[in-house]
């Protein structure tokens, strides 16, 4: 089943509206205003993000809340960044590409890393969250479902290396 809507809270709204849809290409197309159940008010931002699912964030104007809250996802977990993240569905190999090249053209570096059964490009959002496009370039087997089952009753697997990874700097000359 395909998720709604995924909300997280940040700290500066313009910043997270730059790169949602000028890096990103994602739509702004609804915010709730409303009291929160505290002592405050907020405003819940809406993005689609394609296939009827949409990203969406909390704008926090509420005492009892405070202001100085961690907005990544992983840091607030007492994580690294590449821990929790948010993975987008690219089309394709193209769609990878073009994703790509958009997130570079407006400043943001991407880490592009062929994991052998997809393709992935990864960012940075302002909120400090690392956010992905990822394209499935092989169907899963038999043997992967085993292999995953295995993995939830022993520690004594195999290392799997990507097959490629590449650093792509914002501004970089090909």
């Amino acid at each position: 089943m395909a998720y709604h809507h995924l909300a997280v809270a940040t700290r500066d709204i313009t910043a997270i509206d730059a790169f949602y849809t000028v890096a990103m290409g994602f739509d702004l197309v609804k915010v709730s205003v409303g009291k929160t159940p505290e002592e405050g008010w907020a405003k819940h931002f809406f993005y689609d993000t394609g296939g009827g699912q949409l990203m969406a964030f909390w704008e926090i104007h509420d005492d009892t809340i405070g202001t100085d809250f961690e907005t990544g996802l992983s840091r607030a977990a007492g994580l690294p960044d590449w821990v929790n993240h948010i993975a987008f569905a690219a089309a394709d190999l193209n769609d990878i590409a073009k994703r790509k090249q958009r997130l570079l053209d407006h400043g943001h570096d991407v880490v592009e890393i062929d994991h052998g059964w997809c393709v992935s490009i990864y960012a940075v959002d302002p909120n400090g969250t690392l956010v992905e496009f990822c394209t499935t370039t092989a169907a899963f087997s038999e043997a992967d479902r085993e292999l995953a089952r295995k993995a939830l009753r022993q520690d004594d697997l195999e290392f799997e290396e990507p097959v490629s990874v590449q650093v792509h700097k914002a501004g970089a000359t090909p």
